[in-house]
């Protein structure tokens, strides 16, 4: 009964995380976060899907569902993070969960992407932005009159050297652009959309971490059970054995008896192993070392998850997942970038003019400038 309420806690698993950590966990068994890079295309997959498999129980009439967390993509990996954060062998839950949001590679990789489309965002806001720059240059030259036409004798072939300075300041500025504007609407629309396929990508860490720290717990009750289930068939064999050495049973029942002892220490070494690959997987899963050096410091108890109807549930996913709004606003940036392409057809408006100061010495210079429309 007690690992039949620890399965059950995984599939309550958002429910749990929400009402004590303050985290948003997906509402349903499955969540996929997806990434909006530059192209517009989804460049990253991965998800956490909880499934339930029957295994036979204790008479052949009753089964127990079996819970587990199927982590794949980058989710099922993460950065080393020991270095910066310093492990001391006791991992809670609220440790899992913070190590799996810092150093799993599906926020890590999700996270770049969010810096990548900011910087398109910029360099996309900076085609509206004036554009001021400086110049300064010094001419030393000599000129061939007859090479730009003069051939009369009276005047040389070559005149010069002569020399002259240009300081000058010069500024852009586009006043309309309407595909340029387009652009930078799209590129903050794709900025929106990455940051919320993070906190879709923090959602699917949030279940894949805490399942998978149940799952630890559930398969150490496993061991637990099957351990004083050993101890068990062991006193059962040497109590048969006892009787056989009195007369008191045949040696058909200590075999029977020396079977299931064997059977069962067997089966403790089964979930022995099974143990310590759901501690390896929570460690691939937050960063740790892939072993099962470690110990769970928190034993978490079944609750009851709160009650929800159809009609609210689907009206909190609509309100609420970030992988929804992620694709409304990925569907926002395709419209602006249809509007910039269908804008490029149309005349534009930029100013340009510069100022400076012109001549053959610093001391005889006169100022000049230059104001042009396009």
């Amino acid at each position: 009964m007690k690992n039949a309420k620890i399965l059950l806690m995984i599939a309550a698993m958002p429910a749990i995380l929400n009402a004590q950590f303050g985290a948003t966990a997906p509402a349903t068994n499955t969540t996929t976060a997806t990434q909006l890079p530059l192209s517009g295309r989804s460049g990253q997959s991965g998800s956490a899907v909880a499934t339930q498999t029957p295994i036979p129980g204790a008479t052949t009439s009753v089964n127990t569902l079996n819970t587990n967390i199927q982590v794949t993509g980058p989710y099922s990996g993460s950065a080393s993070g020991t270095a910066k954060a310093p492990f001391s062998g006791k991992l809670t839950l609220k440790d899992a969960i913070g190590r799996g949001l810092s150093y799993n590679l599906g926020a890590v990789g999700l996270t770049a992407a969010v810096r990548q489309s900011q910087g398109q965002a910029r360099s996309s806001r900076s085609a509206l932005l004036p554009n001021l720059s400086g110049a300064f240059r010094e001419n030393l030259q000599t000129e061939n009159l007859q090479a730009l036409g003069f051939r009369l004798p009276i005047l040389p072939a070559l005149i010069g050297p002569f020399s002259y300075f240009d300081l000058r300041a010069t500024l852009n500025q586009t006043v309309v652009d309407i595909t340029a504007l387009n652009n930078y609407r799209a590129s903050k629309e794709i900025v929106a959309a990455n940051q919320e396929a993070v906190k879709d990508a923090r959602d699917t860490i949030v279940l894949a971490v805490g399942a998978s720290y149940l799952q630890v717990i559930a398969a150490k009750a496993r061991v637990d059970s099957e351990r004083a289930l050993v101890e068990t068939t062991d006193a059962v064999y040497k109590q048969t054995a006892d009787r056989r050495r009195a007369g008191l049973a045949a040696q058909i029942e200590v075999n029977q008896a020396l079977v299931k002892a064997q059977t069962e220490k067997q089966r403790l070494a089964t979930l022995q192993n099974d143990l310590s690959r759901q501690k390896i997987n929570l460690a691939r899963l937050t960063g740790l070392p892939p072993n099962d050096n470690y110990e769970l410091a928190d034993n978490i108890g079944f609750s009851t998850p709160p009650v929800l109807t159809v009609d609210d549930a689907v009206k909190q996913a609509l309100d609420s997942r970030p992988d929804l709004k992620s694709a409304a606003a990925q569907l926002r940036a395709a419209e602006r970038s249809r509007s910039a392409a269908r804008a490029e057809r149309l005349p534009s408006l930029a100013f340009s003019g510069d100022i400076g100061e012109i001549g053959p010495r610093f001391n005889q210079g006169v100022s000049t400038y230059t104001v042009s429309g396009l």
